[in-house]
C-alpha cells in the first residue's frame, strides 16, 4: 500500500507497512511459514478458556469453508479440529469413535439420503 505526499511540484510516494489484524487460532506451524514470507506473525499462546471458545469458532469457519468449496481439504482441517478438541476435552478418539458407530448402529447414518419433510400426528 503507498501513501501519496506532495510536496511543491513533486508527488512522492511513500510505501506503508499493511497489518491485518486476525485475533484468531492457527495451526502450529503458521507463525514459521508467515515468517519465511518475511512478515513478522505477533502471537500469544491462549489461556484454556480462550483456546476453547478458539476452537469453536475455528471449527465453525472451517466447516463454512467447506460448505462453500466442498474441498477435501477442508474436510482434513475440520478433522483437525475434531482432534484438537478431543485433546483439549481429554476425549478419546477411539471412545468418540465407538459412540459415533454406536448412534449409527441405534439412529441409522445418512448412507440412504433421507430427507424427513414433515411429521403428522
Amino acid at each position: 500500500m503507498y501513501e501519496a505526499s506532495i510536496t511543491s511540484k513533486y508527488i512522492k510516494l511513500v510505501k506503508i507497512p499493511v497489518f491485518m489484524k486476525h485475533n484468531k487460532l492457527v495451526r502450529d506451524k503458521i507463525p514459521e511459514i508467515i515468517k519465511q514470507k518475511g512478515k513478522t506473525p505477533i502471537t500469544y499462546i491462549a489461556k484454556d478458556d480462550e483456546f476453547w471458545i478458539k476452537l469453536k469458532e475455528k471449527l465453525l469457519e472451517e466447516v463454512n469453508e467447506f460448505v462453500e468449496s466442498e474441498n477435501h481439504e477442508e474436510l482434513a482441517d475440520i478433522m483437525e479440529i475434531v482432534y484438537a478438541i478431543c485433546d483439549h476435552k481429554k476425549i478419546d478418539i477411539k471412545e468418540l469413535e465407538l459412540l459415533r458407530r454406536m448412534k449409527a448402529e441405534e439412529r441409522g447414518a445418512f448412507k440412504n439420503k433421507i430427507i424427513l419433510d414433515e411429521t403428522k400426528g
